[in-house]
């Protein structure tokens, strides 16, 4: 049996007993361990190599996106949304996100990744519909393979967490990845999920969007870890750190972070340092807790800006690829805005169709009440415009 000394104690004297060596397997954690500073492509060496129609691809998207946060914004000031959380500025977290994965994988948003789900494919404003107040969700979950958009934090990743486990267990090829910021890392959920994960070797990947704030709260009140990527070892995951705004440098972590779990590797979890340019949300006032001058700092970082140097200097800018980018940027803008200006038809129904796949009998009960005070108010009204 090997033992355990006590301190100050010499030769076996005093000597306790020590765990066998099955007691804990050895990992050696240096694997796991992050870069030092954040991965980045941009402005490297490593950018010859970059594929020149993912570089368009990904600029079309980031152009799309800012436009798509900048309507939203505006849809709140004329009344049109309740809330929106911008993630201007986060714009390569969210695309790279979107298109790192299959279409048979699963993309677990928070509440600011609306523009994940659009550049995964859903109608705009379907992804706005919670924010509106409209209806439950908005979309089909399993039709998009996108779960619900919800503001509880963190919540989302224990879900996360079992889909994919079931998905394995069933054998199917499915990646879940799952968006949080580094407000939600705070939280319990975020520790369940990965210790879950890593446990289970769950083909699930944690994207962290460490955006420098939780509503006002810096990272420095926050946390005292090295970096949000170094918690993954503490769970025997890789951890990455990646540059959040370097579009490329972005979709290739979380592409090999998806093909690694889809092979069976298990989960890892992804730190992208990046900023929020607008504030939380259109009801905070940011200028209370950071400078100006970071912001402006920030913007000189800028996720367009960087991708636009690379395929400028690479030829791939010509002026009609650009106008043509925007004007669909102006479509997409014009239509979301058409379509939200109108008011929604909505039924009082809905309220009892997507609570259970079976209604219970309270449930079924309650719907008959409504059914009839709504039969009784239109009888009422017709007999009202009857009246001369």
């Amino acid at each position: 049996m090997t033992v355990l000394e006590q301190p100050g104690s010499s030769g076996n004297k005093g000597t306790l007993p020590g765990p066998p060596p099955a007691w804990r397997p050895h990992v050696d954690p240096a694997p796991l361990l992050p870069d030092a500073t954040p991965y980045r492509v941009l402005g490297t060496d490593a950018a010859a190599r970059l594929d020149p129609g993912l570089l368009t691809s990904l600029y079309v998207h980031l152009v799309r996106g800012r436009r798509f946060n900048a309507q939203a914004t505006a849809l709140t000031r004329q009344g049109r949304l309740a809330v929106y959380p911008s993630s201007t500025g986060q714009e390569a977290c969210e695309v790279a996100a979107a298109l790192a994965l299959e279409d048979r994988d699963w993309l677990f948003p928070s509440y600011r990744d609306t523009l994940a789900t659009v550049a995964r494919g859903l109608d705009p404003v379907q992804a706005l519909t919670l924010l509106r107040g409209d209806w439950h969700t908005g979309y089909d979950p399993r039709e998009h393979r996108i779960a619900p958009l919800s503001t509880p934090l963190a919540t989302q990743l224990p879900h996360a967490v079992g889909l994919a486990h079931a998905a394995r267990l069933k054998g199917d090829d499915v990646v879940a990845l799952a968006m949080v910021g580094d407000g939600g890392t705070s939280e319990g959920d975020f520790h369940e999920a990965l210790n879950f994960a890593a446990v289970w070797q769950a083909p699930v990947v944690f994207l962290v969007q460490n955006n420098g704030f939780a509503i006002s709260v810096p990272l420095a009140k926050q946390t005292a870890a090295p970096s949000l990527a170094h918690k993954a070892v503490g769970y025997g995951m890789p951890g990455r750190l990646v540059d959040g705004n370097d579009a490329p440098a972005m979709h290739e972590v979380l592409t090999e972070a998806v093909r690694r779990a889809r092979e069976g590797g298990g989960p890892t979890l992804v730190e992208a340092i990046t900023y929020r340019l607008e504030a939380h949300t259109n009801a905070d006032d940011a200028t209370r807790y950071r400078a100006a001058d970071e912001v402006e700092t920030w913007r000189a970082h800028d996720p367009i800006a960087l991708l636009e140097r690379e395929l400028d200097a690479r030829g791939l800018l010509p002026g009609e690829f650009v106008t043509a980018t925007r004007d669909a940027a102006e479509e997409m803008a014009a239509s979301l805005r058409d379509r939200m200006n109108a008011d929604p038809e909505l039924d009082p129904m809905d309220l009892f169709r997507h609570v259970y796949a079976e209604q219970t009998s309270q449930l079924a009960e309650q719907a008959e009440q409504l059914r009839a005070e709504l039969a009784a108010e239109a009888a009422d009204q017709s007999v009202q415009e009857a009246r001369p």
